[in-house]
Formats: C-alpha cells, structure tokens, sequence
C-alpha cells in the first residue's frame, strides 16, 4: 500500500517539477510584460484560422482513428470517435497520460467495443504518431540551409534513440504477432518465476499490443492511415505558419512554410515530455528554436509560444465537458445510460469484479 502510494504521488509530482523547471527555463530572460503587450497585438482574423485549422486537425486525426478502428467495429459513429479522442486530449491537459484510458472507457461505452481493442488501438496510433515525426524531423534537417543539429543540441541524440526505440518497437510488434503462442507464453512463463503480478499485468499488455496492432488490416485501411498521417503532419504546419501572421512576425522577417515545418516538427518534442499538457516543455523549445535557428527575438518567441499553447489548451479543457454533455443527451434520447468521469470508472470496477 505504500509503495502504492508513493508510485501515485510520485505519477502526479514529477510532471509538476518538471513544468516548473521548464517554465523557468523558458521565461528566465524573458521580459513578460513586453511579450503580453505582443500578445495583446493578435489578429483576430489569423487567430481565427489557427482555431479552425487547429480544431480541422483533430478532426482528421478522428478519422484516421476511424480507418484503424475498423477491423475492430465497422461503422463506428463519428462524433464518438472525435469525442473520446478529444476527451483524452482534455485529460492529458490535466494529468498526462490518464487520457489515453478515459479515451478507451468513454469510447468503449458508447460503442460497446472491448476496452482492451480500443487501448490498443490507441497505442498504435501512437506509434504512427512517433514514426511522422521521426520522419518529420528528418524533412526539417533536409530543408534547413544550416546546421540543425548544431543549432539544437540534443536534437541528433533525440533522433537516434528514438528510431532504436522505433525498431525495438516494431520487433517487439512482429514477435508478439507472428510469433504469439511461443513468444508470448515464453515471456510469461519467464516473468512468472519473478512475479505474478508483473506476469498478469504484462499478459494483459500484450493481449492489447495484439488486439490494437491486428486492428489495422487491409489494404484501404493502412494506405488511408499513411496518406491521413501526412495530411495531419501538413496540417500542423500549416498552423504553425499561420501563427507567425497571427503575431505580425512576418513584419520582422520573412516567413516561410519551410521555416514552419521545421519549428512544428521540433516544438512538438515539447508535447512528448510528460508534462502537464506540455506546459513548460513546449514553451521552452518553442522559444529557444525561434531565437536560436529563425533570429526572432525573446519576447515576441515567448508571445507565439504562450498564444499557441493557451489556445490549444482551452479548446482541450472545454472539450470533455462539451462531448460528454452532447453525447449524453443523444444516449438518454436512445435510453441509453448516461456517463461521466465518475461513473464510467465505477462501471470498470463493477465489471471486473
């Protein structure tokens, strides 16, 4: 029990340390009140065309949730899919990483699938998330004129361990696939002689690596999956580009989609840390790439931080408490039981015992 409740507390304090740490990194230099005059300066009509290709994005990653969640359950309602997955992301603005399961309870109940299939599915989404940007990233190297590597230290480091994880993982999916009966019982069998309860806990890992994975077949599914990948990664950039006319830093220098493509695949890193909703992280690579690779001063890089990252976070926060007011009428209209944060985690108790 107390070993329990250090690994809780420990779960919810590092990413606290951590955004503290970063914020101070961030912002140490960094004249505020200059950057809020900045802000204040917005246009509305960019602002306007960030929120809406902002929120277009999500739609579209919707939709290739879709087309992996298909083998899974056929015809799977639309505004469920955008709303489990933005009920997530309004999650994870909180408490990092919880919103991956309330995105599987909440999608699970609407749709009456397996819960372990739909986590499943959302880590191999995941993974295809990690793969775009790896391979993101590697674009940006490709059109920078300079060195990127020498102008972001940690960059090349960052690359290579995460295409070694990429390969382990990809291993790791083709042993627990192909090989499944021998891989997977060997394994248990091995974690067994340790512990039980690690052997449980990695049996249950490793039925949902098998379910999610074994969700994306056919051949329509995996070309629109990729083509859908890309046109998320563009739209990402496009908004980027967007935010530069949203601050008027096209005023300062000239900017291109180039220069865009290559801070949204870098800036991104910032969402991968386990912060809070990337608070800290985020604005500390954003503001360091701004100033170090484009020249852009401090307190205008500190603006198209804090306005980026402010936007996108309210439209997560809103989003739980609008889906789940939306969708829980629809059911109640369908006499079908409602659900909230509470509830649909009491249900995943009472039916397990």
């Amino acid at each position: 029990m107390i070993m329990e409740k250090i690994k809780k507390f420990s779960g919810l304090i590092i990413p606290v340390l951590l955004m503290l740490g970063f914020l101070y990194l961030a912002f140490r230099n960094v004249n505020l009140k200059e950057a809020f005059l900045l802000i204040g300066n917005v246009k509305l009509g960019w602002l306007l065309a960030f929120v809406a290709l902002f929120v277009f994005s999500q739609l579209v990653r919707a939709l290739r949730w879709k087309y992996i969640l298909d083998s899974v359950k056929k015809d799977t309602k639309f505004l469920h899919l955008f709303g489990a997955m933005m009920i997530g992301y309004g999650v994870n603005a909180v408490v990092p990483r919880l919103g991956e399961v309330y995105r599987a309870l909440f999608m699970g109940h609407w749709e009456k699938i397996s819960r372990a299939s739909i986590f499943g599915t959302v880590v191999v989404e995941r993974i295809i998330d990690i793969i775009a940007l790896a391979l993101s990233v590697l674009v940006s190297v490709l059109i920078y004129s300079g060195d990127l590597y020498g102008q972001i230290s940690w960059l090349k480091s960052t690359l290579e361990i995460g295409f070694v994880l990429i390969l382990a993982g990809v291993l790791l999916i083709i042993l627990t696939i192909v090989f499944r009966e021998k891989f997977y019982s060997g394994i248990l069998k091995l974690t067994g002689k340790i512990s039980e309860t690690l052997a449980d806990k990695l049996g249950e890992i490793f039925q949902m690596l098998v379910e999610g994975f074994g969700s994306l077949r056919g051949s329509k599914n995996v070309t629109m999956t990729i083509i859908l990948s890309v046109v998320i990664m563009l739209l990402y950039g496009l908004n980027s580009y967007v935010s530069f006319f949203m601050l008027g830093m096209n005023q300062i220098q000239k900017v291109t989609f180039g220069m865009a493509w290559i801070l949204m695949t870098i800036s991104a890193f910032g969402i991968v840390i386990p912060t809070p909703a990337g608070i800290g992280s985020y604005h500390w690579i954003t503001i360091t790439t701004l100033v170090t690779v484009f020249g852009f001063g401090k307190e205008i890089s500190s603006a198209f931080a804090i306005v980026t990252h402010a936007v996108s976070y309210i439209i997560f926060i809103l989003s739980p408490v609008i889906f789940i007011y939306f969708v829980n009428l629809k059911l109640k209209s369908e006499g079908r039981e409602s659900m909230n944060f509470l509830s649909v985690l009491k249900q995943v108790k009472y039916e397990d015992e």
